[in-house]
Formats: C-alpha cells, structure tokens, sequence
C-alpha cells in the first residue's frame, strides 16, 4: 500500500496544495513540518491526532520537523470568535519546555525547533520591507478565518499571524529543505500563504496537505471531557481518564478514530469493525482503541493498569485503588451536606442547577444506590471502608476518599 493510499484510508487527507503531492508522498522522501503554539504546558488530544502523522510519514521515509511556536504562541492565532488572550513572555517559554519535553517522548526521532529563533531579531522595518511586500490585503481578506471575523473586527496583531507561520514556512524551506507542511484543515489558509510566500521570494515550489479535524458524530469538537480538555500530562488527565474517555466513544465513530489513533493496520481495524458489528455490545473496538491511544502515550503499562481499573470498576462496581477520586473531609461528613452541594464542592457538578437536574433524571448513585432527591444529606452513613463511590450517568465512577 503507497503513503498516499494509506492517508485516504485512514481520513487523513482533507486539502492539498497540488495533484503532484500523491506521487511526491510515494516516491520521494520528503522534510515536513507540523506545528503547535505552547498556549498550554501540556499537549492534548487534539494536538495527538495531528502529531501522530509525523510516525506515519517516517515510517515511509520521509522526515519529520515539529515547530513549536515560542513566536506565534505571543501573537495568538485567530480564533473565529473573538481574540485569544495575550500570554506572558515567561508563560510562553515555560509552556515551550513543557511541550518540547512531551514531544521528545513522543516523537525521540524528530527535530523540535522554536520559531522564536528566527523571528525575534527582525525589525519592523525589515518585517514590512522584506515580507509584508509580498501579501495582498485582499488575498488576505478572502481567507475564511479572516473572512468570519470581518463583521466583529480584527486586530493588526491577529491579521499578522498569517504573515509570521508564512514566513516559518520559507525559512524551514531555506533552512531544512523542508518542502511540505501538514495541519488541520482550519490552518488552509496560513498554509497556502506561506506556499505563495515561496513562490514569490524564492522562487520555489513548496506543497501541503491538511488532515479533517476529528469530531464527534454530530460534527462537534472530540477531545472534551467531563473536566475540559484532554491532556497528555498524566497530571493533568491521568491515564485511566484517557483510557475512559476512548472507551467511552460513540459506536459510529470507534472505527473512525481506530484508524486516526491507533497504529494498528486497515486489516487489523477491518476484523475488529467486524466483530463490532456483529456483537456491539462486547465493546471490542472501544477497548482496543483506549488500550492503544493510553499504550502510545503512557506506556503498556499505564495502559494495562488503566485496563485493570476500568474491568475492576465496571464488572464489579467495586471500588479500585486506581480509579479517578475526590477528597471528602471527615468533619462535612459528620455535619452533612445535600447532595446538591457535594456534587458541586467536589466538581463532580459544575453547578447547583446542573447538580440538581442530575439527580431529578436519576443520574446519581452513591454505593449503587440511585439518588433522586436534590436534598439527600451526604454524611457518615455512606461511609464504607473509608471511601465510597459516587457514580455519575452510566459510565464515569469517582471514589471518594474521607480525610481526617
């Protein structure tokens, strides 16, 4: 099977730059870069979707460049809304150590480089002279990011983005011979702006490709969780959170994300999306496919354990030492609390008013024991060895630990 072949089977490729990038990914051996911006110290699972074509590139030879964007994470990429929020110098850089780390774990093979390097010493008048000369405003304009946020207005800093991934575009081009860049389909636009930069400076023909982003099955953003965003910091979400998370995935869309996440061959994912058919509700695919995004980025051990737990938890509906847990001080227990209240004060609820509706549509049990009533005071009757479990809609369980 060519790259190419394997990237359409696998819904990798949304956009290309040019018809020639099929014969291109098969017969040559190309420098790409993929790139990130260190808004956070930690990436996530939507930076994992994208990132995870660096190992599928190389495996065919070509060779992998990751930029961090210690420039463009100043900057803020536009949003379709509103303006992202400006970082610190020092969030940034201690954001880029963060990420550089994770990604050297990941990815041990690949050069990770910091547009800050090659940015922070132009001037203003050099930045305008020697690249905005090369942008048409109404190019620009046409682009859709910039198109959406026309009527609500948008800042020169925003509108520069375009300008400065562009100009990281030419430089890798000049620097590493990197002649391809790959994103997500929202980077379209800065993406062919950084081709039509070194077409016109360098005289050069540079190509790209985007992947599809990954959505739920009503089209929505994949990678949220009950607490937010889904980090690849074991610290942040541990790995019997992620493991659940991908267990817990729609049944349309197991075999989708199999093929996106995972490493497993299109015959492999073909036999497990056959016997998903046949018996849905033996979760096949859904485990394979939490085993193997936890295996990737945690270890078989993590993921092992996480297995462990998640057996131990559902099967049995016991209480595990590696399950997901919130504190309970003794003393509230001893006052009592509604139940309303203790759902919010351990962030199990985000607020009264969704805590209440969850306990009306009986979506709260404590020890198994369903709770339909707001006002149920949780005190020390529920108290079992120490901890009790809290289970919330079908699938996510909390053991609570009762402190001194």
């Amino acid at each position: 099977m060519t790259c190419f072949e394997e990237l359409k089977k696998r819904g990798l490729i949304k956009d290309i730059s040019s018809p020639e990038i099929e014969k291109k990914l098969n017969e040559e051996k190309m420098t790409f870069y993929i790139g990130t911006d260190p808004t956070a110290d930690s990436l996530h699972i939507g930076h994992l979707s994208s990132l995870l074509i660096c190992k599928r590139l190389a495996a065919y030879g070509h060779k992998p460049i990751i930029l961090i964007g210690g420039a463009t994470g100043l900057i803020g990429d536009p949003r379709p809304t509103a303006e992202r929020a400006m970082i610190t110098y020092e969030e940034v850089h201690h954001n880029f150590e963060g990420l550089k780390k994770q990604i050297e774990k990941l990815f041990p093979d690949v050069l990770v480089v910091d547009n800050y390097e090659w940015s922070k010493d132009i001037t203003f008048i050099d930045y305008l002279r020697d690249y905005g000369k090369y942008f048409n405003i109404n190019y620009m304009l046409n682009k859709d990011i910039i198109r959406r946020r026309l009527d609500e207005g948008i800042t020169y800093t925003e509108f520069s983005y375009m300008i400065m991934q562009s100009l990281d575009f030419m430089h890798l081009y000049q620097s590493n011979n990197c002649t391809m860049q790959v994103a997500g389909q929202d980077q379209w636009g800065n993406i062919t702006a950084g081709i039509e930069l070194i077409r016109k400076k360098l005289n050069k023909e540079a190509y790209a490709f985007t992947m599809p982003l990954v959505t739920k099955k009503d089209g929505t953003k994949f990678g949220k969780s009950e607490k937010g965003a889904l980090w690849l910091d074991k610290e942040k979400t541990s790995p019997y959170e992620l493991y659940q998370f991908f267990l817990n995935s729609e049944d349309e869309m197991v075999i989708p994300y199999l093929k996106i996440y995972t490493f497993l061959s299109l015959e492999e994912i073909e036999k497990l999306a056959q016997k998903h058919q046949e018996k849905p509700e033996l979760r096949e695919a859904a485990k394979t496919l939490a085993f193997e995004v936890v295996k990737f980025v945690h270890g078989e051990e993590e993921a092992l354990k996480a297995q462990k737990t998640s057996e131990e938890v559902f099967a049995h509906k016991g209480i595990s030492a590696d399950m997901p847990a919130v504190d309970v001080a003794k003393s509230v227990l001893e006052q009592g609390i509604t139940l309303v209240d203790f759902l919010v004060e351990t962030k199990i609820a985000p607020s009264k008013s969704e805590a209440r509706r969850l306990i009306i549509q009986g979506g709260i049990s404590l020890n198994n024991e369903k709770q339909l009533d707001p006002n149920f005071i949780v005190d020390n009757n529920i108290l079992k060895e120490e901890s009790f479990i809290i289970q919330k809609g079908k699938k996510n369980y909390w053991r609570a630990n009762i402190l001194p």
